[in-house]
C-alpha cells in the first residue's frame, strides 16, 4: 500500500528535475541576432554574460 504513493513521489520528483533542466538550458543558450564587433555592442541582461563571439551576440 505505501509503495504506490512513494513510486508517485518518486515519479514527479525526477519529472521535476527534468523539467528544471529543460527551461535552464533553453533560457540561457539564446543567440542573439545582432551583428557585433566588441562585447559593448551586445545587449547587457542581468544575470547571463553575452559576449561578442565571430560576430555575433552569444551567452556565456
Amino acid at each position: 500500500m505505501v509503495e504506490t504513493p512513494k513510486l508517485v513521489y518518486v515519479f514527479i520528483l525526477f519529472l521535476s528535475i527534468f523539467l528544471c533542466i529543460i527551461v535552464s538550458n533553453s533560457s540561457f543558450s539564446k543567440t542573439f541576432d545582432r551583428a557585433c564587433k566588441t562585447d559593448k555592442d551586445c545587449p547587457k541582461l542581468r544575470g547571463v554574460n553575452v559576449r561578442c563571439r565571430k560576430d555575433q551576440c552569444v551567452t556565456v
